[in-house]
């Protein structure tokens, strides 16, 4: 079907309110549960077939979120739907206010190869939720996933109320032109500006879900072998094509070596002294970003790992070692299984250099210094900052998620998700029988007397 064959179909369904009741909405997660646990197995084939994912990491990154996300978002659905009574003024007065999310209509969700599933279906939970209509665009860089997202979605949802679309570019540009009611896309910062610049002209509503570097600071007051552990999982989990991930390593120069020497430890023990032959470690997802990677082990020192097997996609888990800011691997997010080392002396200074930088998807610090910690918090802006720990941030669907500036606009998970597909429709009823006449003309109350009553008649009752 045509991108405006499915817009229509949709926008015709949309329109005639079926999707809006609770129950409609809780029925459409039911079965999307439903498609999950009956095609689990169909799911980790796709993701092995796409980028060679652990079974382990495909389950927990993919399936078990989506499965707390649809729980979570069931048992909370109505009441997230209730209309919230605010204040309203006494110059309103008699009258009530509400704030009510409706639907914005036909939502489109554009996603990446990295995780294919958990980014297609996570925002599509809290659409369903919200009750919109919606149309995925998977990643055609994974093509097992997309075809087996398309296949599922034929045999369990009717294409007026979820469709996919499969295609490149060039299918997300022309279901855009269609002027979907919003826009959810999650990829990188380049291919989100060109989103962002479509929208922008069409005026279409739009959430950006991008990744840029992340640095990741070690303090020397921590405990290097539980740092290196939670680094090395962030890192390498996914084999290093997470936008969350860390980026980079900023270092205490007291600490460095020590830290090294762990990183390097851990690494073994995670991945065997064979990485290649680990079956816990991700591939790259294709020939060509491969050779990208290994294009920027071309300045430092290689402290550990470094090689490549191009043709079955392989990059083992690297360290390296003498980069500067200038470096070519400080100018882009990596995306990859390769760790950049940079040190540091002084926090303040450290704080000073990141804050001239992009703002980050997410910042970690590993320290037990308490003051320390606060003044990361308070002196620096990103998406999320997490203590002594990376990646589980992700887990918490209390916590909303997204970056800001560069790495992203917009927030989603749990009720954010909700939240980020709702419009939020202001509500006044008010009264025919009494009103404030003060405020029709023609006036005859002088400007002094108004002065003195308006700030009484803006107080709010209940």
């Amino acid at each position: 079907m045509k991108p405006e064959e499915l817009i229509d179909e949709q926008r015709t369904y949309f329109h005639s309110g079926k999707s809006r009741s609770l129950v409609s909405r809780k029925n459409a997660l039911r079965t999307l549960k439903t498609m999950l646990s009956a095609h689990e197995s169909d799911i980790l084939e796709a993701l092995k077939a796409d980028m060679k994912k652990p079974t382990i990491e495909a389950y927990t990154s993919e399936l078990s979120l989506l499965y707390h996300e649809i729980a979570m978002t069931i048992k909370n659905l109505k009441k997230w739907m209730k209309p919230v009574r605010v204040r309203t003024p006494l110059i309103n007065f008699p009258a009530r206010s509400h704030i009510i999310p409706e639907p914005y209509g036909i939502i489109v969700i554009i996603s990446p190869w990295n995780y294919p599933f958990y980014l297609a279906l996570a925002p599509l939970i809290g659409a369903l939720a919200a009750g919109n209509c919606v149309i995925l665009k998977p990643s055609e860089l994974a093509p097992n996933s997309s075809h087996l997202l398309s296949e599922l979605f034929q045999k369990y949802f009717y294409s007026r109320t979820v469709a996919v679309a499969e295609g490149g570019p060039d299918t997300a540009y022309a279901l855009i032109q269609q002027r979907p009611d919003y826009v959810f896309f999650t990829g990188s910062t380049r291919a989100g500006r060109e989103i962002g610049k479509v929208c922008g002209e069409l005026l279409i509503p739009f959430t950006l879900e991008l990744g840029g570097k992340n640095p990741c600071i070690v303090d020397e007051h921590i405990s290097l072998e539980v740092a290196a552990r939670r680094i090395v999982w962030g890192k390498f989990f996914n084999a290093g094509q997470t936008c969350f991930a860390p980026d980079f390593l900023l270092v205490h120069t007291s600490i460095k070596e020590k830290l090294l020497e762990k990183l390097i430890e851990t690494i073994t023990s995670y991945y065997g002294k064979k990485p290649a032959q680990s079956p816990d470690y991700a591939r790259i997802i294709n020939r060509m970003q491969c050779r990208h990677l290994s294009s920027l082990l071309q300045e430092g020192i290689v402290r550990f790992g470094g090689k490549g097997e191009e043709n079955s996609n392989f990059l083992e888990p690297t360290i390296i070692d003498n980069i500067t800011w200038d470096s070519k691997i400080m100018q882009e997010e990596i995306f990859g299984p390769i760790l950049p080392i940079l040190e540091y002396c002084d926090l303040d200074t450290t704080i000073d250099i990141l804050n001239k930088l992009s703002k980050p998807l997410a910042l970690y610090f590993f320290s037990n210094d308490r003051v320390k910690q606060k003044k990361l918090q308070d002196r620096t802006i990103s998406g999320s900052l997490c203590f002594n720990t990376t990646f589980t941030h992700i887990m918490n669907r209390n916590l909303p998620f997204g970056g800001i500036g560069e790495s992203g606009m917009g927030k989603y998970h749990g009720k954010a998700t909700f939240t980020t597909f709702s419009h939020l429709k202001s509500v006044m009823k008010g009264s025919v029988s009494f009103g404030v006449n003060v405020i029709y003309p023609p006036y005859r109350t002088s400007l002094e007397i108004v002065k003195k009553t308006l700030p009484w008649l803006y107080r709010s009752y209940i």
